[in-house]
């Protein structure tokens, strides 16, 4: 069963900006890191950020400064606030939970949402 949802995707201008949001199970979300992930036609998933139980964050280079990872525990969801946004940010993104101490730079082991389009016109 899908046990992480993804909303919050569309179509916006260079420059704009969207909010994504991912709704998780209680169990999953205060047991595990959550991360956004996207990947773009013909290319590997990659990281976009993540934030640990203990609210430690890492970002892409490439959104560093512009996206802003957060979670909310009361209603167990993470968020990610995409500011002016980049044509080449146009990908599928993906929430995933996963161990605090596990590798996430790739496609790590854990759970998936089915994906929310991102798409940023110039």
């Amino acid at each position: 069963q899908v046990q992480l949802v993804e909303s919050g995707g569309g179509l916006v201008q260079a420059g704009g900006s969207l909010r994504l949001s991912c709704a998780a199970s209680r169990r999953i979300f205060r047991s595990n890191a959550m991360g956004w992930y996207r990947q773009a036609p013909g290319k590997q998933r990659e990281l976009v950020a993540r934030i640990t139980t203990g609210d430690n964050t890492n970002y892409a280079d490439s959104v560093k400064g512009r996206f802003t990872i957060s979670r909310d525990n009361a209603k167990n969801t993470v968020y990610l606030q995409m500011n002016s946004l980049k044509p080449e940010d146009t990908a599928v993104y993906y929430c995933n939970a996963g161990s605090d101490y596990s590798d996430y730079h790739g496609a790590p082991v854990g759970y998936w949402g089915q994906g929310t389009q991102v798409t940023v016109s110039s």
